[in-house]
C-alpha cells in the first residue's frame, strides 16, 4: 500500500505569535492558496480513501481536496478519525500550563464544513458525537500522544496493509512526526528532522511487512512564494 501523510495548509495560529494563538484556528489567505494548490496536484493522483483529522484547519485543507476532486466529477471516499488530532488535543491557551480543553466541532458541525459534492461520500467515527470531538477534556499528555499513534499505525495497518490500495491522510506536523517515529523510527531519528511544512507530502510504502520512506516533506507541488 501507499500511505501519503499531508500536513494541513497555513492555520492562523501559524501565523500569529504564540499567546495570540486560539484552540481551533481556521486556515490563513495563504494557507487556502496552498490547500488549493495541494488539491490541484492530488486531483491527479488515483488515491482510494481520504483521511481527515477533525480540526477546522484540517477540514478546510480536505474541502479544498474534495472541491477540486468534484470539478472533474471524481468521487472521494472520505473519513474523518477522531485519532489523527494534533498532539495535544483541542487546549485553550498555550504554553506547558495551558492544559483546558475546548469542545471541537460535533458530527452536524463537520458536515456543514465539509459540504460533501453529491458523488462522495463521508464517515465519521462513532466517538465524534453531538457534544463535540473534544468534549471539553484537559489537555492530551506527550505519552498519551506517543501512544495515540501507535494505536493509529495499527489502525492502518488492519484496515488498509492487505491491500494495495493508495491512502491519503491530512492531519498535524507533530502527529506527523510521532506516526514516522512509529514506521520508521528504527531506521531515521526524529529529533533531525527539520520542520514539516504546510501543506508539505510525506509518502511511505509498505512492502515486505515493513514500511519505507519514499518522499519526505515535499512541497514541489506548491509555487515558491507560497512555500
Amino acid at each position: 500500500m501507499k500511505l501519503y501523510l499531508i500536513r494541513h495548509a497555513e492555520s492562523e495560529n501559524n501565523a500569529r505569535p504564540a499567546y495570540e494563538r486560539t484552540e481551533d484556528p481556521g486556515l490563513t489567505p495563504l494557507g487556502r492558496l496552498q490547500a488549493n494548490n495541494l488539491a490541484k496536484w492530488l486531483a491527479h493522483l488515483p488515491f482510494d480513501e481520504l483521511v481527515t483529522s477533525p480540526f477546522r484547519r484540517t477540514l478546510q485543507t480536505t474541502k479544498a481536496i474534495l472541491d477540486a476532486a468534484s470539478e472533474t466529477s471524481r468521487p472521494v471516499k472520505l473519513s474523518v478519525w477522531h485519532d489523527v488530532f494534533e498532539r495535544g488535543g483541542c487546549f485553550i491557551g498555550h504554553g506547558p500550563k495551558a492544559t483546558q480543553g475546548g469542545e471541537g466541532f460535533n458530527r452536524d458541525e463537520i458536515l456543514k464544513w465539509l459540504q460533501l459534492a453529491a458523488e462522495s461520500s463521508v464517515t465519521i467515527d462513532a466517538s465524534i458525537t453531538s457534544q463535540g470531538w473534544w468534549g471539553a477534556k484537559q489537555r492530551e499528555t506527550d505519552e498519551e500522544a506517543a501512544t495515540r499513534a501507535r494505536r493509529v499505525v495499527d489502525r492502518i495497518e488492519v484496515q488498509f496493509a492487505a491491500s494495495q490500495k493508495c491512502i491519503v491522510i491530512v492531519t498535524h506536523a507533530d502527529f506527523i512526526r510521532l506516526l514516522l517515529a512509529e514506521l520508521i523510527g528504527d531506521a531515521m531519528t526524529m529529533e533531525r528532522l527539520g520542520p514539516i511544512r504546510n501543506a508539505g507530502i510525506t509518502k511511505l510504502n509498505l512492502a515486505n511487512q515493513a514500511w519505507e520512506l519514499d518522499w519526505l516533506n515535499s512541497v514541489s507541488h506548491l509555487p515558491p512564494k507560497l512555500c
